[in-house]
Protein backbone atom coordinates (compact mmCIF):
# COMPACT_ATOMS: atom_id res chain seq x y z
CA UNK A 1 0.00 0.00 0.00
CA UNK A 2 1.27 3.59 -0.65
CA UNK A 3 0.78 5.06 2.74
CA UNK A 4 1.70 9.00 3.74
CA UNK A 5 2.54 9.71 7.74
CA UNK A 6 2.06 13.34 9.04
CA UNK A 7 4.06 13.82 11.74
CA UNK A 8 7.21 11.89 12.98
CA UNK A 9 7.29 11.88 16.60
CA UNK A 10 7.39 8.99 19.04
CA UNK A 11 4.07 7.46 17.36
CA UNK A 12 5.00 8.54 13.94
CA UNK A 13 8.31 6.72 14.20
CA UNK A 14 7.02 3.43 15.47
CA UNK A 15 4.26 3.88 12.78
CA UNK A 16 7.02 4.25 10.25
CA UNK A 17 9.44 1.41 10.80
CA UNK A 18 6.79 -1.16 11.69
CA UNK A 19 4.70 -0.37 8.62
CA UNK A 20 7.97 0.01 6.56
CA UNK A 21 8.75 -3.38 7.67
CA UNK A 22 5.64 -4.88 6.57
CA UNK A 23 6.32 -3.76 2.76
CA UNK A 24 4.50 -0.80 2.42
CA UNK A 25 5.62 2.38 0.32
CA UNK A 26 5.92 5.15 3.12
CA UNK A 27 6.25 8.85 2.37
CA UNK A 28 6.34 10.58 5.41
CA UNK A 29 5.78 14.95 6.19
CA UNK A 30 7.31 16.78 8.45
CA UNK A 31 7.40 21.09 9.38
CA UNK A 32 10.58 19.64 11.40
CA UNK A 33 13.48 19.62 8.89
CA UNK A 34 16.06 18.24 11.65
CA UNK A 35 13.31 15.48 13.07
CA UNK A 36 12.53 14.38 9.38
CA UNK A 37 16.01 14.45 8.27
CA UNK A 38 16.81 12.03 11.14
CA UNK A 39 13.43 9.86 10.22
CA UNK A 40 14.99 9.10 6.99
CA UNK A 41 18.25 8.03 8.24
CA UNK A 42 16.96 5.30 10.24
CA UNK A 43 14.46 3.86 7.65
CA UNK A 44 14.53 3.57 4.30
CA UNK A 45 10.98 5.94 3.19
CA UNK A 46 9.96 9.39 1.28
CA UNK A 47 10.13 12.59 2.84
CA UNK A 48 8.36 15.87 2.67
CA UNK A 49 9.06 18.83 4.96
CA UNK A 50 5.81 21.10 5.54
CA UNK A 51 2.89 20.91 6.93
CA UNK A 52 0.58 18.18 6.59
CA UNK A 53 -2.80 20.47 6.56
CA UNK A 54 -1.39 22.06 2.85
CA UNK A 55 -2.77 20.87 0.01
CA UNK A 56 0.93 21.70 -1.84
CA UNK A 57 2.60 19.36 0.79
CA UNK A 58 0.37 16.60 0.32
CA UNK A 59 0.35 16.90 -3.47
CA UNK A 60 4.35 17.25 -3.51
CA UNK A 61 3.71 13.69 -1.59
CA UNK A 62 1.54 12.29 -3.70
CA UNK A 63 -1.51 12.29 -2.10
CA UNK A 64 -3.60 11.36 -5.03
CA UNK A 65 -2.13 7.76 -5.93
CA UNK A 66 -2.04 7.55 -1.79
CA UNK A 67 -4.21 4.23 -0.60
CA UNK A 68 -4.04 6.01 2.93
CA UNK A 69 -2.79 9.25 5.29
CA UNK A 70 -2.33 8.76 9.08
CA UNK A 71 -1.86 11.91 11.15
CA UNK A 72 -0.58 11.44 14.01
CA UNK A 73 1.01 14.99 14.71
CA UNK A 74 0.44 16.35 18.62
CA UNK A 75 -1.90 19.02 17.54
CA UNK A 76 -5.62 17.30 17.10
CA UNK A 77 -6.57 20.05 15.00
CA UNK A 78 -3.33 19.54 12.26
CA UNK A 79 -4.29 15.73 12.44
CA UNK A 80 -8.34 16.49 11.42
CA UNK A 81 -7.58 18.90 9.08
CA UNK A 82 -4.72 16.99 7.52
CA UNK A 83 -7.14 13.94 6.92
CA UNK A 84 -9.52 16.09 5.73
CA UNK A 85 -7.71 17.34 2.78
CA UNK A 86 -6.67 14.40 1.90
CA UNK A 87 -10.02 13.28 1.53
CA UNK A 88 -10.96 15.74 -0.85
CA UNK A 89 -7.71 15.94 -2.70
CA UNK A 90 -7.03 12.44 -2.93
CA UNK A 91 -10.02 10.35 -1.93
CA UNK A 92 -8.19 7.85 0.35
CA UNK A 93 -8.66 6.39 3.56
CA UNK A 94 -8.07 8.45 6.41
CA UNK A 95 -6.99 7.73 10.16
CA UNK A 96 -6.60 10.99 12.67
CA UNK A 97 -4.52 10.83 16.24
CA UNK A 98 -7.51 12.08 18.53
CA UNK A 99 -6.52 13.29 22.02
CA UNK A 100 -8.52 15.88 23.55
CA UNK A 101 -11.29 14.78 25.45
CA UNK A 102 -13.45 17.36 24.48
CA UNK A 103 -12.72 16.21 20.69
CA UNK A 104 -13.20 12.64 21.73
CA UNK A 105 -16.37 13.10 23.60
CA UNK A 106 -17.75 14.13 19.60
CA UNK A 107 -15.52 11.57 17.62
CA UNK A 108 -18.58 9.62 16.11
CA UNK A 109 -20.07 13.02 14.89
CA UNK A 110 -16.49 13.86 13.57
CA UNK A 111 -15.47 10.91 11.77
CA UNK A 112 -18.76 11.09 9.89
CA UNK A 113 -18.74 14.95 8.99
CA UNK A 114 -14.70 14.77 7.82
CA UNK A 115 -14.99 10.88 6.68
CA UNK A 116 -12.31 9.45 8.59
CA UNK A 117 -12.03 5.65 8.64
CA UNK A 118 -10.19 5.59 12.06
CA UNK A 119 -9.62 7.99 15.43
CA UNK A 120 -7.45 6.59 17.31
CA UNK A 121 -6.89 8.04 20.92
CA UNK A 122 -3.45 6.73 22.81
CA UNK A 123 -4.13 8.01 25.95
CA UNK A 124 -7.81 6.67 26.07
CA UNK A 125 -6.84 3.03 24.99
CA UNK A 126 -4.16 3.07 27.30
CA UNK A 127 -6.02 3.86 30.29
CA UNK A 128 -8.66 1.41 28.90
CA UNK A 129 -5.54 -1.31 29.35
CA UNK A 130 -4.63 -0.25 32.56
CA UNK A 131 -8.09 -0.35 33.90
CA UNK A 132 -8.27 -4.07 32.65
CA UNK A 133 -5.28 -4.92 34.42
CA UNK A 134 -6.37 -3.10 37.73
CA UNK A 135 -9.82 -5.50 37.61
CA UNK A 136 -7.24 -8.90 37.31
CA UNK A 137 -4.73 -7.60 39.40
CA UNK A 138 -2.38 -10.85 39.17
CA UNK A 139 -1.98 -10.33 35.10
CA UNK A 140 0.85 -8.79 33.47
CA UNK A 141 -0.92 -8.37 30.17
CA UNK A 142 -4.66 -8.54 29.28
CA UNK A 143 -5.96 -8.96 25.51
CA UNK A 144 -9.10 -8.91 24.65
CA UNK A 145 -10.80 -10.55 21.85
CA UNK A 146 -14.51 -11.21 20.40
CA UNK A 147 -15.43 -7.95 21.77
CA UNK A 148 -14.61 -8.87 25.32
CA UNK A 149 -16.02 -12.42 25.24
CA UNK A 150 -12.73 -14.17 25.44
CA UNK A 151 -9.32 -12.86 27.04
CA UNK A 152 -5.67 -13.83 26.38
CA UNK A 153 -3.78 -13.46 30.00
CA UNK A 154 -0.48 -13.19 30.71
CA UNK A 155 0.71 -13.98 34.10
CA UNK A 156 3.78 -15.79 35.82
CA UNK A 157 3.22 -19.18 37.96
CA UNK A 158 3.98 -18.93 41.32
CA UNK A 159 6.59 -21.32 43.21
CA UNK A 160 4.27 -23.93 44.87
CA UNK A 161 1.69 -23.60 41.57
CA UNK A 162 -0.41 -26.82 41.07
CA UNK A 163 1.10 -26.00 36.98
CA UNK A 164 4.76 -26.24 38.36
CA UNK A 165 6.68 -29.38 36.82
CA UNK A 166 3.38 -30.08 34.72
CA UNK A 167 2.91 -30.95 30.87
CA UNK A 168 0.77 -29.02 29.34
CA UNK A 169 -1.17 -32.30 27.82
CA UNK A 170 -1.90 -33.42 31.96
CA UNK A 171 -2.97 -29.76 33.13
CA UNK A 172 -6.55 -30.31 31.97
CA UNK A 173 -6.89 -33.50 34.50
CA UNK A 174 -5.56 -30.65 37.54
CA UNK A 175 -7.91 -28.03 36.12
CA UNK A 176 -11.22 -28.12 35.07
CA UNK A 177 -11.82 -24.60 33.36
CA UNK A 178 -11.91 -24.05 29.70
CA UNK A 179 -8.03 -22.35 29.05
CA UNK A 180 -6.01 -23.11 26.76
CA UNK A 181 -1.83 -22.11 26.94
CA UNK A 182 -0.63 -20.16 23.77
CA UNK A 183 2.56 -18.53 24.84
CA UNK A 184 5.80 -19.77 27.43
CA UNK A 185 8.77 -17.05 27.86
CA UNK A 186 11.15 -18.62 30.26
CA UNK A 187 14.54 -16.96 31.03
CA UNK A 188 13.96 -14.58 27.78
CA UNK A 189 13.12 -17.41 25.55
CA UNK A 190 9.87 -17.17 23.94
CA UNK A 191 8.19 -20.28 22.77
CA UNK A 192 4.51 -21.14 21.36
CA UNK A 193 4.07 -24.58 23.25
CA UNK A 194 2.73 -28.27 22.43
CA UNK A 195 1.44 -30.91 24.57
CA UNK A 196 4.90 -32.08 25.57
CA UNK A 197 5.82 -28.65 27.02
CA UNK A 198 6.43 -28.56 30.58
CA UNK A 199 5.73 -25.89 32.95
CA UNK A 200 7.72 -24.40 35.95
CA UNK A 201 7.46 -21.75 38.58
CA UNK A 202 8.42 -18.32 37.44
CA UNK A 203 7.19 -19.12 33.88
CA UNK A 204 5.54 -16.54 32.28
CA UNK A 205 2.47 -17.59 30.29
CA UNK A 206 -0.10 -16.65 28.16
CA UNK A 207 -3.66 -18.25 28.46
CA UNK A 208 -7.18 -18.08 26.83
CA UNK A 209 -10.28 -18.34 28.88
CA UNK A 210 -13.47 -16.62 28.97
CA UNK A 211 -13.94 -13.61 31.47
CA UNK A 212 -15.86 -15.50 33.97
CA UNK A 213 -13.36 -18.65 34.52
CA UNK A 214 -10.08 -15.99 35.16
CA UNK A 215 -10.95 -15.71 39.07
CA UNK A 216 -11.82 -19.29 40.04
CA UNK A 217 -8.90 -20.55 37.85
CA UNK A 218 -6.24 -17.61 39.64
CA UNK A 219 -7.36 -19.16 42.87
CA UNK A 220 -7.48 -22.50 41.66
CA UNK A 221 -3.38 -22.64 40.56
CA UNK A 222 -2.38 -20.47 43.75
CA UNK A 223 -2.48 -17.21 42.27
CA UNK A 224 -4.28 -14.20 44.63
CA UNK A 225 -7.21 -12.95 42.82
CA UNK A 226 -8.19 -10.20 45.28
CA UNK A 227 -10.39 -7.08 43.81
CA UNK A 228 -8.52 -3.83 44.22
CA UNK A 229 -10.41 -1.07 45.89
CA UNK A 230 -7.85 1.66 45.93
CA UNK A 231 -5.59 3.38 43.41
CA UNK A 232 -2.77 5.87 43.57
CA UNK A 233 -2.09 7.84 40.24
CA UNK A 234 1.42 9.78 39.88
CA UNK A 235 0.90 12.37 37.54
CA UNK A 236 -1.99 14.11 36.68
CA UNK A 237 -2.45 13.95 32.16
CA UNK A 238 -4.88 12.76 30.02
CA UNK A 239 -4.14 8.97 30.61
CA UNK A 240 -4.46 9.81 34.18
CA UNK A 241 -7.87 11.77 33.56
CA UNK A 242 -9.24 8.76 31.64
CA UNK A 243 -8.20 6.47 33.95
CA UNK A 244 -9.07 8.15 37.41
CA UNK A 245 -13.10 8.58 35.50
CA UNK A 246 -13.43 4.92 34.04
CA UNK A 247 -11.89 3.56 37.87
CA UNK A 248 -14.41 6.17 39.70
CA UNK A 249 -17.72 4.75 37.72
CA UNK A 250 -16.11 1.36 39.04
CA UNK A 251 -16.82 2.47 42.44
CA UNK A 252 -12.46 2.47 42.65
CA UNK A 253 -11.58 5.13 44.70
CA UNK A 254 -9.05 7.28 43.39
CA UNK A 255 -6.49 9.27 44.31
CA UNK A 256 -4.41 11.31 41.74
CA UNK A 257 -0.44 13.44 42.52
CA UNK A 258 -0.05 16.30 40.52
CA UNK A 259 2.56 18.86 40.19
CA UNK A 260 0.65 21.97 38.33
CA UNK A 261 -1.78 23.65 40.24
CA UNK A 262 -3.63 24.43 37.48
CA UNK A 263 -3.82 20.82 36.00
CA UNK A 264 -5.35 20.13 39.57
CA UNK A 265 -7.54 22.17 39.74
CA UNK A 266 -9.05 21.44 35.97
CA UNK A 267 -9.07 17.66 37.02
CA UNK A 268 -10.90 18.24 40.37
CA UNK A 269 -13.31 19.76 38.79
CA UNK A 270 -13.60 16.89 36.10
CA UNK A 271 -13.65 14.35 38.81
CA UNK A 272 -15.74 15.18 41.86
CA UNK A 273 -15.06 11.24 43.09
CA UNK A 274 -11.36 11.90 42.68
CA UNK A 275 -8.98 12.70 45.21
CA UNK A 276 -6.26 15.23 43.53
CA UNK A 277 -2.87 15.75 45.48
CA UNK A 278 -1.25 18.91 44.19
CA UNK A 279 2.54 17.98 44.76
CA UNK A 280 5.47 15.76 43.48
CA UNK A 281 4.74 12.35 43.17
CA UNK A 282 8.85 11.98 43.63
CA UNK A 283 8.64 13.16 47.02
CA UNK A 284 9.06 10.58 48.98
CA UNK A 285 7.64 11.95 52.45
CA UNK A 286 4.76 13.11 50.38
CA UNK A 287 4.68 9.53 49.10
CA UNK A 288 4.24 8.01 52.77
CA UNK A 289 1.92 10.49 54.13
CA UNK A 290 -0.79 9.77 51.22
CA UNK A 291 -0.66 6.28 52.18
CA UNK A 292 1.38 4.39 49.07
CA UNK A 293 2.45 1.56 51.25
CA UNK A 294 -1.32 0.56 51.71
CA UNK A 295 -2.83 1.40 48.34
CA UNK A 296 -3.46 -1.61 46.46
CA UNK A 297 -2.68 -0.61 42.56
CA UNK A 298 0.29 1.80 42.32
CA UNK A 299 0.26 3.88 38.37
CA UNK A 300 3.24 5.70 37.51
CA UNK A 301 2.12 7.93 34.98
CA UNK A 302 4.47 11.02 34.74
CA UNK A 303 5.76 12.88 31.70
CA UNK A 304 9.11 11.13 32.23
CA UNK A 305 9.89 7.04 31.98
CA UNK A 306 12.95 7.29 34.15
CA UNK A 307 10.41 9.18 36.70
CA UNK A 308 7.83 6.22 36.47
CA UNK A 309 10.71 3.79 37.01
CA UNK A 310 11.71 4.93 39.85
CA UNK A 311 8.43 5.37 41.89
CA UNK A 312 7.34 1.87 40.52
CA UNK A 313 10.28 0.45 42.40
CA UNK A 314 9.87 2.45 45.38
CA UNK A 315 6.39 1.36 45.34
CA UNK A 316 7.96 -2.36 45.44
CA UNK A 317 10.19 -1.69 48.18
CA UNK A 318 7.56 -0.25 50.83
CA UNK A 319 4.06 -2.08 49.19
CA UNK A 320 2.53 -5.04 47.59
CA UNK A 321 0.77 -3.04 45.44
CA UNK A 322 0.23 -3.89 42.03
CA UNK A 323 2.14 -1.86 39.80
CA UNK A 324 1.66 -0.17 36.48
CA UNK A 325 4.12 1.85 34.41
CA UNK A 326 4.06 4.10 31.56
CA UNK A 327 7.18 3.82 28.93
CA UNK A 328 7.55 6.20 26.11
CA UNK A 329 10.69 5.13 24.75
CA UNK A 330 11.57 2.09 22.64
CA UNK A 331 15.21 2.20 24.31
CA UNK A 332 14.05 1.43 27.80
CA UNK A 333 12.27 -1.94 26.74
CA UNK A 334 14.93 -4.13 27.45
CA UNK A 335 16.49 -2.31 30.69
CA UNK A 336 13.53 -2.51 32.90
CA UNK A 337 12.85 -6.52 31.52
CA UNK A 338 14.33 -7.71 35.13
CA UNK A 339 13.21 -5.00 37.27
CA UNK A 340 10.01 -5.39 39.18
CA UNK A 341 8.33 -2.32 37.59
CA UNK A 342 5.02 -4.38 37.05
CA UNK A 343 3.07 -4.26 34.19
CA UNK A 344 4.60 -1.65 31.32
CA UNK A 345 2.37 0.36 29.02
CA UNK A 346 3.34 2.01 26.25
CA UNK A 347 0.75 4.31 24.28
CA UNK A 348 2.75 4.55 21.03
CA UNK A 349 2.88 1.01 20.58
CA UNK A 350 -0.57 0.46 21.44
CA UNK A 351 -1.64 2.99 18.70
CA UNK A 352 0.59 1.30 16.57
CA UNK A 353 -1.37 -2.40 16.63
CA UNK A 354 -4.57 -0.57 16.26
CA UNK A 355 -3.56 1.09 12.93
CA UNK A 356 -1.41 -2.03 11.66
CA UNK A 357 -4.68 -4.12 12.35
CA UNK A 358 -6.49 -1.73 10.04
CA UNK A 359 -4.39 -1.70 7.38
CA UNK A 360 -3.85 -5.16 7.16
CA UNK A 361 -7.70 -5.33 7.21
CA UNK A 362 -8.14 -2.96 4.58
CA UNK A 363 -5.65 -4.97 2.51
CA UNK A 364 -7.74 -8.15 2.30
CA UNK A 365 -11.04 -6.85 2.82
CA UNK A 366 -12.69 -9.17 0.57
CA UNK A 367 -10.96 -12.63 2.29
CA UNK A 368 -10.76 -12.70 6.01
CA UNK A 369 -10.13 -9.83 7.94
CA UNK A 370 -7.86 -8.80 10.95
CA UNK A 371 -10.58 -7.90 13.76
CA UNK A 372 -8.11 -7.54 16.51
CA UNK A 373 -4.07 -7.79 16.66
CA UNK A 374 -1.61 -7.42 19.30
CA UNK A 375 1.93 -7.98 19.77
CA UNK A 376 3.45 -9.00 22.89
CA UNK A 377 6.44 -10.24 24.52
CA UNK A 378 8.95 -7.01 22.89
CA UNK A 379 7.07 -7.89 19.33
CA UNK A 380 8.23 -11.53 19.06
CA UNK A 381 4.73 -13.15 19.68
CA UNK A 382 1.80 -11.87 17.55
CA UNK A 383 -2.12 -12.54 18.38
CA UNK A 384 -4.41 -12.11 15.61
CA UNK A 385 -8.13 -12.32 15.34
CA UNK A 386 -9.64 -13.33 11.83
CA UNK A 387 -12.91 -13.51 10.68
CA UNK A 388 -13.63 -15.67 8.43
CA UNK A 389 -15.75 -14.61 5.41
CA UNK A 390 -16.57 -17.49 3.30
CA UNK A 391 -14.92 -21.03 1.91
CA UNK A 392 -10.94 -21.10 1.39
CA UNK A 393 -8.17 -23.52 1.95
CA UNK A 394 -8.71 -24.00 5.64
CA UNK A 395 -12.56 -24.23 5.49
CA UNK A 396 -14.07 -28.00 6.26
CA UNK A 397 -11.05 -29.32 7.25
CA UNK A 398 -9.85 -30.81 10.48
CA UNK A 399 -7.34 -29.01 12.37
CA UNK A 400 -5.03 -31.93 12.18
CA UNK A 401 -5.13 -32.28 8.70
CA UNK A 402 -4.15 -28.90 8.47
CA UNK A 403 -0.56 -28.33 7.23
CA UNK A 404 0.39 -25.11 9.77
CA UNK A 405 3.11 -22.75 10.42
CA UNK A 406 5.77 -23.68 12.82
CA UNK A 407 5.41 -21.77 16.05
CA UNK A 408 1.57 -20.64 15.05
CA UNK A 409 -1.23 -22.34 17.49
CA UNK A 410 -4.75 -22.00 16.70
CA UNK A 411 -5.89 -21.06 20.07
CA UNK A 412 -9.78 -20.41 20.22
CA UNK A 413 -12.89 -20.76 17.61
CA UNK A 414 -15.92 -18.47 18.35
CA UNK A 415 -18.97 -19.68 16.64
CA UNK A 416 -21.98 -17.83 17.21
CA UNK A 417 -22.43 -18.01 20.48
CA UNK A 418 -19.85 -20.73 21.37
CA UNK A 419 -16.25 -20.02 22.31
CA UNK A 420 -14.19 -23.61 21.27
CA UNK A 421 -11.27 -24.49 22.66
CA UNK A 422 -9.69 -26.59 19.20
CA UNK A 423 -8.61 -29.43 19.28
CA UNK A 424 -7.21 -31.69 16.17
CA UNK A 425 -10.93 -33.12 15.19
CA UNK A 426 -12.26 -29.46 15.29
CA UNK A 427 -12.60 -27.88 12.13
CA UNK A 428 -13.29 -24.34 10.41
CA UNK A 429 -16.10 -22.94 8.72
CA UNK A 430 -17.67 -19.65 7.16
CA UNK A 431 -18.56 -16.71 9.90
CA UNK A 432 -15.82 -18.42 12.54
CA UNK A 433 -13.95 -16.00 14.12
CA UNK A 434 -10.40 -17.94 15.14
CA UNK A 435 -7.66 -16.60 17.77
CA UNK A 436 -3.95 -17.17 16.49
CA UNK A 437 -0.71 -16.75 18.23
CA UNK A 438 2.42 -16.97 16.11
CA UNK A 439 6.17 -15.91 15.89
CA UNK A 440 5.69 -15.06 12.37
CA UNK A 441 4.81 -11.36 11.21
CA UNK A 442 2.45 -9.75 8.82
CA UNK A 443 -0.22 -12.24 8.60
CA UNK A 444 -3.01 -10.39 6.75
CA UNK A 445 -5.61 -13.18 5.94
CA UNK A 446 -6.19 -16.87 7.55
CA UNK A 447 -4.46 -18.48 4.70
CA UNK A 448 -1.63 -17.60 5.70
CA UNK A 449 -1.15 -19.72 8.72
CA UNK A 450 -0.80 -22.97 6.12
CA UNK A 451 3.13 -23.88 4.94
Amino acid sequence: MKIIVVGCGKVGMTLIEQLNDEGHDITVIDNDHERLQNALNQVDVNGVVGNGTSFRVQSEADIKHADLLIAVTDSDEINLLSCLIAKKAGNCSTIARVRDPEYFQEIRYLKEELGLSMAINPEFTAAAEISRLIQIPSALEIDTFAKGRVNLIRFMIPEGSILDGKQIKDISASISYNILICIVERNHTVMIPNGDTTLYANDSISVIIPPKDIVPMFNHIGIRAKAIHNVTIAGGGTISYYLAKRLSNANVHVKIIEKSKERCEMLSEALPNAMVINGDASDQQLLLEEGIHQTEAFVSLTNLDEENILLSLYANQISNAKRITKINRIAFEDVIKDIPVGSVICPKNITSERIIQYVRSFENSMGSNVESLYRMMDNRIEALEFYIRGENALTGKTLQSLALKKDLLICCIIRGNDIITPGGRDVLLPGDTVIVVTTHKGLNDIKEILN
